[in-house]
């Protein structure tokens, strides 16, 4: 989608609306955008975009066997694409999201292909910019770190610019302290859960949410 040699730049802050009505269009265009989360920077774009997908698996140099984390608007939404092994899972999601947590469920056998995998990782942000924008879009949005494999996420929009601007179509930016720390990471896919990557919220304060 890319037509500038220098992406559109939008300070969420201050343009909140142009930012979600861009985000948006670009979504549905099959582009790759860079936005602000409640942790760190993100990749966005449609994961039911095989173009998509491969850019942002160009941009970042990746394994493209390596998932996507995907955002969702609330928990309810999850139930469209994954097992719920148990009643109570959705009221523990109720009490866990939105935080920076990230949950791998078991996809429905209808999203394998989608997804490439029969599993899936999903979180809901807590994040006004981000929760409007899902609402908008009334679909799950890529959330992936915004730096090249195997090097640290870049969490300043300068660098951003630097690195990337001739590869993504916007940067959609806020001049608020971004959490440094990415989401933690846990399994659902089991009868217990297993902790996949310690984030900023604890492993052991999520397993007393009554799963």
């Amino acid at each position: 989608m890319i037509t500038n040699e220098v992406p559109i730049t939008i300070n969420v802050d201050t343009d909140f609306s142009l930012a979600i009505k861009t985000a948006k269009e670009i979504f549905f265009s099959d582009g790759v955008f860079v936005y602000p989360t409640d942790t760190i920077y993100g990749f966005g774009g449609n994961p039911f975009s095989g173009k998509v997908i491969k850019r942002i698996i160009n941009i970042k140099r990746r394994n493209e066997k390596k998932q996507f984390i995907y955002l969702i608007k609330n928990p309810e939404s999850i139930i469209e694409y994954v097992e719920l092994n148990k009643d109570s899972l959705l009221e523990f999601l109720k009490a866990v999201w939105p935080n920076p947590i990230t949950i791998i469920f078991n996809l429905k056998e209808k999203y394998f292909e989608q997804f490439n995998s029969a599993t899936a990782a999903f979180r809901m942000p807590n994040d006004k910019f981000c929760l409007s924008l899902l609402s908008e879009l009334n679909c799950p949005l890529i959330s992936t770190s915004v730096n090249r494999s195997e090097n640290p996420p870049i969490n300043n929009k300068s660098a951003i610019i630097k690195e990337f601007k001739t590869e993504i179509d916007a940067i959609l930016f806020t001049n608020k302290r971004q959490n440094s720390k990415p989401s933690t990471i846990i399994s659902l896919t089991s009868s217990e859960p297993v902790l996949i990557r310690q984030g900023s919220v604890k492993f052991k304060e999520i397993l007393t949410k009554n799963l």
